[in-house]
């Protein structure tokens, strides 16, 4: 993780190391964390009309953390839709999860041998026993049901595990989303693919939650980590080897084929790449556009830290694009032998529509959580 720069999140189910975390790495500040929360905040400060987010844990202390928007919603204690930032449900525990952040350029030295961190990221360690068990807010559940929905951003799925009941939790969860899609046909389900350890229940995800979204993003580790447990071991193989936009492609073309979804959307390291087909609503221009916003917004957040002021969120607009990133697009091209993908940023493959943005990289960035998360949700509801 540190020596390669990746980002990864491992869970723990023993109280005694989140008691150890909790009295020797304290933290130096307190953020909105979870998919869900950070999504939410980004998109209710993008001006997005109504924005609901889950929580199965809700007190003053997560309260604290949504920002004071008019547009931002979570359900209190009576079920009822409520601002999220007034509400505090004083029966739920606070669920924190601990991220170690380090920066390019970064060592250490351990048994004689120094390790130096090559690009910035994060690790997370997660002790939350409601996530761990799926546990739903039922008000939430009721809500999709019974009232119109424009998208749902889904996840969360990636702490479960098989020994703990997971498998039958992520069957349960299957009609749940399919009354919700029942509720609203013509609903866009997004599903965000996180850093998964159990190779039982990152099955269970592709084979049961992934038919029924119509779009899906991932970063490179999960891209890797899909290919291992769909035969792939190959091209598994070199994309770990060589974690380069060309053999990433080749991945994702293969999963999205696999998944059978609609549009998938990867977020490397100085690029994003989509790959749609024809039953996707969107224009491959309109989702190009919408790749741009978030990479200002995502790299704002990074420069920024967190995403609190709607002057934030283009903090960055106008800086130039990584080398890196530029390098990646060019090389890609060549593959593909489609230079519009260059001048562009679009072209065709295989019937399939291909849209590229090399990425704004901040240096020291503040902070690096949540990035995939605004990512994908902003590239999604941006290109509308």
């Amino acid at each position: 993780c540190f020596s390669r720069g990746i980002a990864e999140e491992w869970v723990t189910e023993d109280i005694a190391v989140y008691n150890w975390m909790e009295k020797n790495l304290g933290f130096d500040r307190l953020q909105m964390g979870g998919q869900g929360g950070i999504i939410a905040n980004a998109l209710a400060l993008l001006g997005i009309k109504k924005v609901i987010t889950h929580t199965n844990s809700h007190p003053k202390i997560q309260a604290d953390q949504f920002l004071g928007l008019n547009n931002l919603y979570a359900i209190a204690d009576d079920g009822s839709l409520q601002k999220a930032s007034g509400i505090s449900r004083t029966q739920d525990i606070p669920l924190i999860h601990w991220i170690i952040e380090f920066d390019k350029g970064d060592s250490f030295t351990l048994d004689g041998k120094t390790f130096v961190c090559p690009k910035s990221n994060r690790f997370i360690a997660t002790y939350d026993p409601l996530n761990m068990n799926l546990v739903m807010n039922q008000g939430f559940v009721s809500y999709l049901e019974n009232n119109k929905t424009d998208y749902l951003l889904l996840s969360g799925f990636h702490p479960l595990l098989a020994r703990k009941n997971g498998l039958e939790l992520i069957k349960n969860a299957v009609p749940v989303i399919k009354r919700w899609k029942n509720a609203n046909p013509e609903m866009i389900i997004h599903l965000e693919i996180a850093s998964t350890q159990d190779k039982a229940i990152r099955q269970a995800i592709i084979e049961q939650i992934a038919p029924l979204a119509d779009s899906a993003g991932l970063n490179e580790r999960e891209t890797i980590d899909l290919l291992e447990i769909t035969g792939q071991t190959e091209l598994a193989l070199q994309t770990e080897k060589e974690t380069n936009a060309c053999n990433l492609f080749k991945a994702v073309l293969f999963l999205k084929e696999k998944l059978n979804v609609a549009r998938i959307q990867l977020h490397m390291f100085g690029l994003y790449l989509t790959i749609q087909d024809k039953r996707f609503p969107y224009s491959p221009k309109d989702n190009l556009n919408g790749m741009m916003t978030a990479a200002v917004v995502s790299s704002s957040k990074a420069y920024n830290g967190e995403l609190t002021e709607y002057s934030h969120i283009s903090k960055t607009l106008g800086t130039a694009v990584a080398d890196v990133g530029l390098n990646e697009l060019k090389a890609l091209s060549q593959m593909l032998n489609k230079p519009e993908l260059l001048e562009t940023g679009l072209c065709e493959v295989n019937g399939y529509f291909v849209s590229a943005v090399p990425t704004i990289l901040v240096d020291k960035p503040k902070t690096l959580v949540g990035m995939g998360d605004t990512i994908s949700s902003v590239s999604l509801l941006a290109g509308r």
